[in-house]
């Protein structure tokens, strides 16, 4: 068989297409549509960091998009210990003829997958009777431990980074959990208020906005969600007081020296960390305290004005007059 894909032009009148997804999710979903990886039955053995490569992509980037289109979007399932990725909707939107040369080209492709449960994840959408048969003839039997069956995927990384990532918030979570029983412990008293619990996700939900947005409309990179992801941990692993003030107040200094990057942000963040500046409060107080000494003021002080007189000098008023 020819070596292409084909895209209906119903792609882009599709509502989760028009609706949910943003130019970079359209990006990524003709991407796992058409690249040189896919197959006859819509399931593909692929690598993160191939996609990145192809994309031009960070690996953090890539992992992003995967989570997005596995939870949100629920168009794929990705197996990170076969590396094979299946695309929900390809038999629906491929799988139209059959004929013994494409019933082959399936029994074929279909004999090289190693987890079955793909299978089925893509049968699903398949409208073709007898293509669907030839599809579920590879499925083995329903269970209730397998992590297909919902249309969701678990999402792990094949790179040790994003795994040292969750091990490192599991464990900041460990700790918050723990402050949160010592605090009971020392005061009885103190009871959950699952009210106050709302409000604070409320106004979490409202800073992440806030941020987002001014970093969406000053320049920093619609597209960079690494950078975004990044700048948000801020909120909940600094010591600042007022987090979303400070990173809002860090990236007005950036855009005013017209350093629109991440590295500056943070580098601006940690000098502030460095020096115990918790607060807009503190950081003004510190800036306003460390206001350069005028030029003028350096000369004066270092160059007295007139001439030094000789010691032993005398002045006589009536010399020269003989």
């Amino acid at each position: 068989m020819a070596k292409y894909r084909m895209v209906r032009t119903d792609f882009w009148k599709n509502p989760i297409v028009s609706e949910e997804m943003t130019p970079e999710d359209k990006y990524f979903y003709l991407y796992l549509l058409t690249n040189p990886h896919t197959t006859q039955i819509g399931i593909y053995r692929i690598t993160k960091k191939q996609m990145a490569f192809d994309l031009g992509y960070s690996i953090e980037s890539v992992h992003s998009l995967m989570e997005r289109f596995i939870s949100h979007h629920k168009l794929i399932c990705y197996n990170p210990e076969t590396r094979e990725l299946a695309i929900k909707n390809w038999g629906k939107e491929n799988l139209h003829k059959g004929g013994k040369p494409v019933m082959d080209c399936i029994l074929s492709e279909l004999k090289e997958v190693e987890d079955t449960s793909l299978i089925r994840y893509v049968s699903e959408t398949i409208q073709k009777p007898e293509i669907r048969s030839l599809y579920e003839s590879f499925c083995e039997p329903e269970n209730e431990n397998d992590p297909y069956l919902d249309n969701e995927c678990e999402e792990f990384d094949d790179t040790l980074l994003h795994r040292s990532t969750i091990r490192g918030q599991k464990e900041k979570e460990k700790e918050k959990e723990k402050e949160k029983q010592q605090q009971k412990a020392f005061n009885p008293n103190i009871e959950i208020n699952p009210d106050k619990e709302n409000q604070s996700q409320n106004q979490k939900t409202k800073d992440v906005k806030e941020i987002v947005e001014f970093w969406d409309n000053n320049g920093f990179g619609f597209s960079n969600l690494n950078g975004k992801q990044q700048l948000l941990s801020w909120l909940d692993y600094s010591s600042f007081l007022q987090p979303k003030d400070v990173l809002l107040k860090a990236m007005t200094i950036a855009c005013a020296n017209n350093k629109r990057k991440l590295n500056y942000v943070v580098g601006i963040l940690k000098n502030w960390e460095n020096e115990s500046l918790l607060t807009v409060e503190d950081i003004d107080f510190y800036h306003d305290n460390q206001k350069p000494v005028s030029k003028q003021k350096q000369i004066t002080e270092s160059f007295p004005a007139g001439r030094s007189i000789p010691s032993g000098f005398e002045l006589n008023l009536t010399a020269g007059e003989d």
